[in-house]
């Protein structure tokens, strides 16, 4: 099993977190501090990449939805990288994937935002 693991790319006002691993209970708290510290530095667009995760629990979800709640307040944009089949199911179950910005490549969350 492939460790949890977390690679930050900034490109101009843009930061892309590529999640690798399983994002749970044990990854999630991790995952989180993360995330905000990336979002206390100013960044407009923070692209969740989640195709390189193996597995997604509950805590994952709560990590997606809290984040995209903090987008909204804080007035930059949280794109979510569909990920693999494991884990686009449990957005999917979730209603989660109609909520969420779901792009399907982090280029598209770049091009946007112009």
């Amino acid at each position: 099993m492939k460790p949890f693991s977390i690679h930050i790319d900034e490109t101009g006002d843009t930061v892309t977190m590529r999640l690798e691993g399983e994002l749970d209970i044990a990854t999630t708290a991790g995952a989180d501090s993360e995330l905000r510290r990336v979002e206390q530095g100013g960044a407009r667009v923070i692209v969740l990449d989640l195709r390189g995760l193996t597995f997604m629990d509950s805590t994952g979800l709560g990590l997606l939805v809290s984040a995209a709640a903090r987008a909204r307040g804080g007035g930059h944009r949280l794109a979510i990288v569909r990920g693999p089949a494991a884990v686009q199911r449990v957005l999917e179950l979730t209603g989660l994937d109609a909520r969420l910005d779901v792009i399907d490549d982090p280029a598209e969350a770049r091009a946007d935002h112009g």
